[in-house]
């Protein structure tokens, strides 16, 4: 099945100079980048991403700190399309927490912060990215952040493979 899904390299990936390396790796394995952009996410826009399921799930104070940590930087989003891209790409991203996220994984290659460390520092864990989860946020997430004049269809290499 082919999907979309959506990918955040956060504030922390764009200030530590990440965008290309982990761009890349998409592309290596064959995902198409059918839309990119270079924001400034405000919060009332964050707000629309991270909404007040993630605080029900999560508790009040994480989507607060979710909320500051999209909002400090510049945040490149991708939308990929490939053949079961959302669970690839969680896959390749890993784990949510740095310190417990394989090596070879984005997350497990690029940083290392624990979720105890950022709440006894009350301050937000620093994951470098974010992918959808499954379908149902992949559905929600990409028209969110991109219109569909702001993806583009055209054919890559890869896809003579898959067919």
């Amino acid at each position: 099945m082919i999907e979309r899904t959506l990918v955040l390299i956060k504030p922390d990936g764009v200030q530590r100079s990440l965008v290309g390396e982990i761009i890349s790796r998409f592309e290596r394995i064959g995902l198409k980048i059918l839309g990119m952009k270079f924001i400034h996410v405000t919060k009332d826009f964050a707000e629309k991403h991270y909404t007040e399921d993630i605080a029900k799930r999560r508790g009040e104070n994480v989507r607060n700190w979710l909320l500051e940590f999209i909002t400090e930087g510049p945040v490149v989003a991708l939308c990929l399309e490939g053949v079961e891209a959302i669970e690839i790409v969680r896959k390749m991203v890993g784990g949510t927490e740095p310190k417990s996220a394989a090596p070879g994984t984005i997350r497990g290659d690029y940083s290392h912060v624990s979720y105890s460390y950022a709440d006894k520092n009350n301050i937000p864990i620093r994951n470098l990215i974010h992918a959808s989860g499954d379908k149902k946020d992949a559905e929600k997430e990409v028209p969110l952040w991109f219109s569909e004049a702001e993806l583009f269809e055209y054919e890559v290499s890869h896809e003579k493979h898959i067919r």
